[in-house]
């Protein structure tokens, strides 16, 4: 879905001649797994780090194509919304000090997008759901300047018969509203942890991914209201999840998913090609071997954990995990911890001699997952042999096991140390975003101007959430 599109509408034509390239490319990608025909270069690691543009009162700022046109940096590029854009990283191996490179490597772009928005009398915020955000910011005039956008809203729309989307999340103060275009998706802003895998892993990563969706939702939490309404430790997933609901006659396009993967990750593809209307029908001009059709419908739904197909710099291709359930921020080296994070626990379960799926069932992943972004850092989950706190979860077990994962990858002592050291105090202060941002409105009230440049002066000096006073 990242991929721009020439024109906005379409007719039955392009429908049919997509669908028949999607078919013929799912047909294709079945044979590409059967002979397991994808590239061995695996344990790769990327990310992707959305972001808000703010003026000097904190408010979302709908600038992003002056921004991007000052800044002129190709690893930034516009989001939905005019307010927000996307900072991308370099495929980085998972050996060695490659946290400390994917650091260096973000913070480089962090510091140039900062220096550009100086530049304009703006800043940047790296947050879930921006305080300052209003629900009548969020429309049509501020949507991005990308025919695909509009094209988007407009198939929405379409599936919905023009009925306005539905909002439902109970809270401390519970939010019920409705919505005329695909816009609210723009608040919900994350930090996507790219995960390149070995074919032979590819299952079990798959799994494991899922299973640790929960621990990594109540670690890394960062949205705990919206439009002034208190509610989820992570409002970003139920708002998502119903920000393009195309209708109860369809599946949903964003969503925990419906299984484990079995024998291989054409299970999701194959489910795509025949569950899942087609959104935007753009063909494309490519050959078959480059599954441009497969992987832009498979861009149009998004699964907290998507698999993507994608191609080496020799043109072999490779499969990847998107691990979509972490919130943008607070800073940049809270990011790099979350990643640390996320491949040490999906490499440790990967070493252990039974998989996660045949300890846990799927029910019981997804039920995780929902309780971790209901109430953070402090819910219970249920782990294999029965319930715990996450904080105790991640303590004794989780945080351990992430260390075993990351040293088989050979990464030094220090850097495991570094990193998920930064998330241990995390979670032993019991302070991650969502939590800071809650202690603040108790300390200082309900000022989403004032909390926003707080959480910037915060955010600015580069220390990690835990240590944050309010």
């Amino acid at each position: 879905m990242g991929d721009e599109i020439p024109r906005r509408h379409f007719n039955a034509e392009d429908f049919s001649v997509f669908r028949f390239r999607l078919d013929d490319e799912t047909r294709l990608l079945a044979e590409q797994f059967s002979g397991n025909r994808f590239s061995e270069r695996g344990d790769i690691a990327g990310f992707e780090l959305e972001a808000w543009l703010v003026d000097g009162n904190g408010d979302p700022l709908p600038e992003n194509d002056r921004f991007l046109s000052h800044l002129n940096n190709p690893l930034v590029v516009p989001e939905l919304a005019n307010y927000n854009v996307e900072l991308n990283g370099s495929p980085t191996a998972l050996s060695g000090r490659a946290f400390s490179r994917l650091h260096d490597e973000l913070s480089a772009t962090w510091q140039a997008c900062q220096s550009a928005a100086d530049d304009l009398g703006c800043q940047l915020v790296t947050i879930g759901i921006l305080p300052t955000i209003k629900d009548a910011m969020l429309n049509s005039t501020h949507m991005s300047r990308m025919v695909r956008y509009q094209a988007l809203n407009d198939r929405v729309m379409a599936l919905r018969d023009g009925k306005p989307l539905e909002v439902r999340i109970e809270g401390e103060d519970d939010l019920a509203m409705q919505h005329s275009d695909v816009m609210l998706e723009a608040a919900t802003t994350s930090f996507q942890i790219h995960l390149q895998c070995k074919p032979d892993n590819a299952v079990r990563d798959f799994n494991a991914a899922m299973a640790v969706s929960a621990p990594m939702v109540a670690a890394c939490a960062n949205s705990p209201s919206l439009f002034g309404h208190r509610l989820w430790a992570e409002t970003r997933i139920p708002l998502f999840e119903q920000a393009v609901d195309i209708g109860a006659h369809y599946p949903q396009r964003v969503d925990f998913g419906a299984g484990f993967a079995e024998d291989s990750l054409f299970e999701i593809f194959a489910a795509n090609q025949q569950q899942h209307p087609i959104l935007i029908p753009a063909v494309a001009d490519a050959a078959p071997g480059k599954f441009a059709h497969v992987r832009f419908h498979n861009g149009t739904i998004w699964r907290w954990n998507r698999p993507l197909i994608g191609f080496d710099h020799d043109g072999q291709v490779h499969l990847r995990i998107e691990h979509r359930s972490v919130s943008a921020g607070p800073t940049i080296r809270d990011c790099v911890a979350n990643a640390a994070l996320f491949f040490g626990l999906v490499r440790g379960l990967g070493l252990e001699d039974e998989a996660i799926e045949t300890q846990m069932s799927f029910e019981t992943v997804r039920a995780n997952f929902y309780a971790a972004a209901r109430h953070g850092i402090g819910t219970e989950l249920v782990w294999r042999n029965g319930p715990l706190n996450a904080r105790a979860l991640l303590l004794d077990e989780l945080l351990p096991l992430a260390r075993r994962g990351l040293a088989h990858y050979g990464i030094p002592e220090e850097e495991i140390d570094e990193h998920l050291g930064l998330v241990e105090a995390r979670v032993e202060s019991g302070q991650n975003g969502a939590e800071w941002q809650r202690r603040w409105v108790r300390a200082h009230g309900l000022d989403d101007n004032q909390l926003v440049m707080a959480y910037l002066e915060r955010q600015n000096q580069g220390q990690p959430v835990h240590t944050w006073t309010t």
